[in-house]
């Protein structure tokens, strides 16, 4: 698998392709996401990490302010930016209330029930995937995003159920501009 990294090295998705660039979800960069499980721009660990990359995909643990007055929702992404695919692997989406401002590790793991959150899919499956970057590809950045929404996200683009919906599609169906928002950036490599 670390030849296949190796020729792919130079493939990856790019910033270009992230939620955070997307028009509907331009807004001012006033809340501040952090993390005791992750520092900005530092390695993950590797807890975090998928299974097949030794780790016990758990989500970590986040935390960020009250959103502005106005917020109907909170939408939480997470992508990869490195990925070797058209546009960044999406690893996690979710909505929360409004009131939510600290999500315990784990929270965005399928089949958890914490209060206020809604785990939609990710790239492949219901629920947080942890980091599994291909062997030999090198570091993949990825970034956890927040939007404070002045409109709730009922249904996805088309109409469709939140459940069932490709992330992308619940993504776009976000109106803006965000009231608010904030990323932190996590690093793997194996």
């Amino acid at each position: 698998m670390a030849i296949l990294g190796r020729l792919l090295r130079n493939l990856r998705a790019g910033q270009a392709g992230l939620a955070w660039n997307l028009p509907a979800l331009a807004g001012p960069d006033v809340l501040a996401l952090r993390s005791p499980d992750l520092e900005h721009d530092a390695p993950m660990p590797t807890r975090h990490a998928g299974r097949r990359a030794g780790g016990q995909n758990l989500s970590p643990a986040l935390a960020w302010a009250s959103p502005p007055a106005g917020t109907a929702q909170l939408l939480l992404v997470a992508e990869d930016v490195d990925a070797p695919t058209r546009s960044p692997f999406i690893h996690c989406v979710a909505l929360l209330a409004p009131d939510v401002d600290e999500l315990p590790a784990g929270a965005l793991n399928a089949g958890s029930r914490a209060p206020g959150v809604q785990v939609l899919r990710s790239g492949m499956g219901p629920g947080y995937l942890g980091p599994e970057p291909i062997k030999g590809h090198g570091t993949h950045r990825y970034v956890f995003q927040l939007y404070a929404l002045p409109t709730a996200i009922t249904a996805s683009t088309g109409g469709g159920a939140l459940e069932k919906a490709k992330p992308r599609t619940v993504i776009g169906a976000a109106l803006g501009p965000v009231l608010a928002r904030a990323r932190l950036d996590g690093l793997y490599t194996r």
